[in-house]
């Protein structure tokens, strides 16, 4: 009779242990998803944003039609993968999907920004230039975002893999969740120093 009441004690124990472990990682999995909905918002707002800034540089740059173009097409990528990756950030791919479309929308606003350079009444347009400042404000509390989200990645990823979880998580539907990280060319475009003219 003792050797059954340690047994069955040693059952419950494991199993109010597996429960406690299991909940954890669903805690931290809900945190990573709630992470990827403050980036989520930030980008929807640049999103948003990107068509009056071309709307506005049109009537600048008549002759530039193809990098217009290239920048609402990239911004129309990135939406399909920001959607995707809204539905399921924890999914495997959804988030490198959506870093490869938003190194192609940097890319695309970088070539955008350079060629306005050469359209001096663009950069002295003041709608243009508000809409600027909005976007650069918008990248500060993206690269804020992702700051956070990558924090909560880690997080689950080390719960995730430490022992004993790593034991039963993969089996349970707990895989790794994936960095949002800048691009090779996205970290050279944000870290790289305003040039300073007198």
């Amino acid at each position: 009779m003792t050797t059954l009441i340690v047994v069955l004690v040693v059952v419950v124990g494991l199993a109010l242990w597996a429960v406690g472990k299991y909940n954890g990682l669903v805690r931290l999995r809900n945190a990573v998803k709630n992470a990827f909905s403050q980036i989520d918002v930030q980008l929807k707002r640049r999103y948003d944003l990107i068509p009056n800034l071309v709307e506005t540089a049109k009537g600048y740059m008549k002759h530039e039609r193809e990098t217009l173009d290239a920048v609402i097409n990239a911004r129309n990528r990135a939406i399909t993968a920001e959607a995707k990756a809204a539905s399921g950030p924890t999914q495997p791919g959804a988030i490198k999907e959506l870093q490869q479309a938003e190194g192609q929308l940097q890319g695309a606003m970088t070539r955008f920004f350079a060629l306005a350079e050469a359209y001096p009444d663009l950069k002295a347009n003041t709608n243009f230039q508000q809409l600027q400042l909005e976007l650069a404000d918008l990248e500060n509390k993206i690269a804020a975002a992702r700051r956070f989200f990558n924090n909560a990645a880690a997080e689950y990823n080390a719960t995730r893999e430490s022992f004993p979880a790593v034991l039963f998580a993969s089996a349970m539907g707990f895989g790794p969740q994936e960095f949002f990280n800048l691009e090779e060319g996205e970290r050279a475009a944000v870290t790289k120093a305003p040039e300073v003219k007198f």
